[in-house]
């Protein structure tokens, strides 16, 4: 709830400014768009970027070299899992509604 609201008092705040938003990493579960439609409105077009598990982990390990995070391989598929199985249900929430563009 924090974070719509945060999200949406940004918005608001730049009507005047712009012709629309991109919402980068948000949402990431279903209950999340369907509070966002209710209280922001319905967005017109959803990009899902759309790569492979070992792509992410791959990914992942190089820009875990160059930082001081210590995560491992293990830790990345866990991650990289739990990822598809909350955004499964959203995106096939927004290919119901043609508002999914999936960029490989």
């Amino acid at each position: 709830g924090i974070v719509l609201e945060l999200l949406k008092e940004a918005m608001v705040s730049r009507l005047g400014d712009t012709k629309g938003f991109l919402i980068d990493g948000y949402p990431q579960e279903l209950k999340d768009a369907e509070e966002f439609e209710s209280k922001v409105g319905e967005p017109k077009l959803v990009f899902c970027l759309d790569c492979s598990a070992e792509t992410m982990s791959s990914r992942l390990l190089v820009r875990n070299q160059s930082s001081q995070h210590s995560d491992n391989t293990e830790t990345f598929k866990e991650g990289i899992e739990s990822y598809y199985q909350a955004s499964k249900p959203l995106i096939a929430y927004y290919e119901s509604k043609a508002q999914l563009c999936k960029v490989n």
